[in-house]
């Protein structure tokens, strides 16, 4: 499953014109720290010689592996800068490690999939709409294996940022850091937390959870919600924090007009999505599926754009990324979907005796130059047995060479799901479609 998830994938990110890319699995400790509260996350890797030493040295000087795949690829553009055309528009799809207690859905080693536009110097909004968009149409080509409809929900950090400061809050950090602990912990666990960490008062932590709570179908609403809670909170409309808010208002309100021109409900605004982590600058988005609020987000990211610099050169992004491990569990488990087939073959090739393997061999390899997948039988035991050997592999047919067929029988081939059995000519014959396109299932 996991390998049809990421086949799927891949089709729709290059259909879309992303380029893949792959990059080292260890990096820097510096580079891996530059997303923020991440330490704790962080895998460190030590040579035999320096157990035991490795407290002498810094965490930005060790060696880690990569916990996402966005730093790996600030630090990709950076040293290739020069080569690369601008914007840079990537996918990457691979293994990633975090120090995480294991659970369900969770894993400390397991597959990303990112896609990500970076700009040389500046970005267009525009790319903040195209993202997650492609995310949605990637997604929905998964519901053909029972996955349910997925809604990218999003918000703008400078929106946040501003209304926080507007209340007099100077820790936008912690607070976004706290605002993202909703969905896990409830409104009033959060407000406690708001009070007790962000020097926030009863009344300010009311009013970051009031527009958190605050939604609305369009940016005309969006707009005039905003300035309603803004004018109930004492921010002025000519501040500075309201100023900053509004740009934030502003290219959200575009998000969302503008993805429901070419999608409608597949991107809606949610203030209380906060992304806690100062990596973000703008734009920031989860991924939720209906029905399956328990299991969260499935996919998110945001706009960057202090990240990756050269000297005063600055490359911003915006990307979004799948925990695609924790997508194909819930999808084995929860949406219906199912493993059927161990081999990729579509036909085995059975030997009669051993001193027929060679013609064997021929048959399979003629099937296979036709872009047929074909294995042969590993020994000459009874039909029986081969029969079986194929059903546990889920290898739909199996092809009896014409020499001990039957008197006077050419070559046949059997398929063990139907039970059907007819004359066969490996230069000719073709697998049932429904067959023929099924793939290997890990």
């Amino acid at each position: 499953m996991e390998q049809r998830v990421i086949d799927t994938l891949r089709r729709v990110f290059e259909l879309n014109g992303f380029i893949g890319i792959e990059t080292r699995a260890v990096e820097q400790g510096s580079s891996l720290l530059k997303k923020g509260e991440t330490s704790k996350e962080i895998y460190l890797l030590s040579r035999l010689q320096e157990v035991g030493q490795e407290n002498d040295t810094p965490i930005e000087d060790r060696l880690g592996l990569h916990f996402d795949l966005t730093v790996p690829l600030s630090r990709y553009v950076v040293e290739h800068s020069g080569d690369l055309a601008f914007p840079f528009k990537r996918w990457q799809i691979q293994k990633v490690w975090r120090g995480e207690r294991p659970q369900e859905g969770r894993f400390r080693e397991f597959v990303q999939a990112d896609i990500d536009v970076v700009g040389n110097g500046d970005l267009p909004e525009h790319y903040e709409v195209e993202l997650p968009l492609v995310m949605v149409s990637a997604l929905e080509q998964l519901r053909a294996y029972g996955l349910p409809k997925a809604t990218v929900h999003a918000n703008n950090r400078k929106l946040s940022e501003g209304f926080y400061r507007g209340l007099g809050l100077s820790d936008v950090e912690g607070v976004l850091r706290e605002i993202d602990k909703l969905d896990k912990i409830g409104a009033d666990e959060v407000a406690k937390l708001l009070v007790e960490t962000c020097g926030a008062d009863e009344a300010q932590a009311r009013a970051c959870l009031e527009l958190a709570e605050l939604t609305a179908a369009d940016g005309k609403e969006l707009s005039s919600k905003f300035d309603a809670l803004c004018e109930a909170h004492g921010i002025a409309a000519d501040s500075e924090a309201y100023q900053l808010a509004r740009q934030g208002l502003d290219t959200l309100a575009m998000i969302v007009d503008e993805a429901a021109r070419i999608r409608p409900g597949a991107v809606i605004a949610d203030l209380k999505i906060a992304r806690g982590l100062d990596y973000y600058t703008g734009s920031v988005y989860e991924t939720f599926l209906d029905g399956a609020a328990s299991l969260g987000s499935i996919c998110s990211g945001g706009r960057y754009d202090n990240l990756a610099s050269q000297g005063s050169r600055k490359y911003p992004g915006v990307g979004l990324s799948i925990g695609l491990s924790r997508l194909v569990s819930y999808m084995l488990h929860s949406a219906g979907a199912h493993a059927s087939r161990v081999s990729p073959a579509s036909v085995l090739v059975a030997v009669w005796d051993e001193e027929d393997r060679p013609a064997s061999n021929l048959i399979a390899n003629a099937l296979r130059a036709r872009g047929i997948a074909a294995d042969v039988a590993p020994t000459a035991a009874k039909l029986g047995k081969q029969i079986k050997y194929a059903d546990k592999l889920g290898i739909p047919y199996v092809w009896f060479p014409a020499d001990k067929a039957g008197e006077g029988a050419g070559d046949e081939v059997k398929n063990i799901v139907t039970g059907e059995q007819t004359a066969a000519d490996a230069q000719s014959w073709e697998p049932d479609t429904v067959y023929a396109q099924q793939t290997v299932e890990i």
